[in-house]
């Protein structure tokens, strides 16, 4: 979903130990990476049209997560079928990584989308396999090789280029932007580094069903809590654009990479879905009038450039 960060898992919450596709499976199962990916990507597209009717990040989050909510059910339940049930333990852990890898992460996402173009954010949330690496660093002292260090400089500088672009551009309020979608990635860089023993456990998609439950939960008491009845009242505009946001660019999207992995492999899938960033630059500037400069275009290289970099330092297992 991304990831995103971002409600959609990303290809590390995965399990790798995929067969070795067959060459007739092939185009099937990268034309359904290809598509998962553009379909995540276009959640930014869909929020930044939404913003123009003035709702804010809780109200439309909130919609998007009340569309999603049976979707995610009837997927856990699916997913469910015949396995034992979760223990308190398995409760616990689901709900922590429903708040860090769903909840949170997407929240503060919609609220930097509210600053930045959907192509810069798209660029910072593809950071999650370098975030996942320095965590990774932080709190469990794994080893960093020094082609991984350079795989994460040339990213960021790509990064920093592109946010150096926007704040000339668009002024100071770019900043909070940058931080609040940074903060998104950060949080579901934490749910995948926590992720993997439970991924192993109760098996991908239950565990995003039930932890994407949880944090369409936690949105609408979110909402509840936050704002009066009445600023559910938004255009209808709003409403369909949410419903176009839950389905196809969250549950959708899912099973499509979910189905790419079982024909090519979760590392296929992987740099199948670096198409994302490319894409949402091109939705940005077809449907929502974002500007390309070439400033953009070398950090979209620089950041994409350095998760291939990184993909191939990781060792192989």
């Amino acid at each position: 979903m991304a990831s995103e960060p971002t409600t959609t898992p990303t290809l590390a919450t995965l399990s790798t130990t995929t067969p070795v596709p067959r060459p007739q499976r092939l185009w099937p199962g990268l034309a359904l990476a290809t598509a998962g990916s553009i379909a995540f990507s276009g959640k930014a597209i869909i929020v930044k049209l939404a913003y123009r009717y003035g709702v804010d990040a809780v109200t439309l989050i909130m919609y998007r997560m009340l569309f999603a909510l049976p979707l995610f059910v009837g997927l856990a339940w699916w997913a469910g079928r015949g396995r034992p049930p979760l223990t308190a333990r398995d409760w616990r852990v689901v709900a922590g990584l429903g708040f860090s890898g769903y909840y949170l992460a997407s929240f503060l996402d919609f609220a930097g989308l509210a600053y930045v173009s959907a192509g810069f954010e798209r660029l910072v949330l593809y950071l999650n396999p370098t975030l996942v690496l320095l965590i990774g660093r932080v709190l469990f002292k794994r080893r960093v090789a020094r082609a991984q260090l350079g795989a994460l400089a040339v990213s960021y500088l790509g990064v920093l280029l592109v946010f150096g672009h926007e704040l000339h551009i668009a002024g100071s309020h770019v900043a909070l932007g940058a931080a609040l979608v940074f903060g998104s990635a950060v949080s579901y860089a934490i749910y995948l580094v926590f992720s993997g023993e439970e991924v192993r456990r109760l098996g991908s998609l239950r565990l995003t069903g039930l932890a994407t439950t949880v944090a369409c939960l936690l949105c609408l008491l979110q909402f509840v809590l936050t704002k009066p009845l009445a600023a559910a009242a938004v255009a209808p505009q709003v409403l369909w654009l949410s419903v176009l946001n839950a389905t196809a660019c969250t549950f959708a999207p899912v099973l499509m990479v979910m189905m790419a992995i079982e024909r090519v492999g979760a590392t296929v899938a992987a740099q199948t879905g670096m198409v994302g960033p490319l894409s949402t630059i091109l939705m940005g500037i077809v449907i929502l009038g974002e500007p390309f400069t070439v400033w953009i275009g070398i950090g979209t290289v620089f950041v994409l450039s350095g998760i291939w970099l990184l993909a191939k330092a990781h060792p192989k297992t």
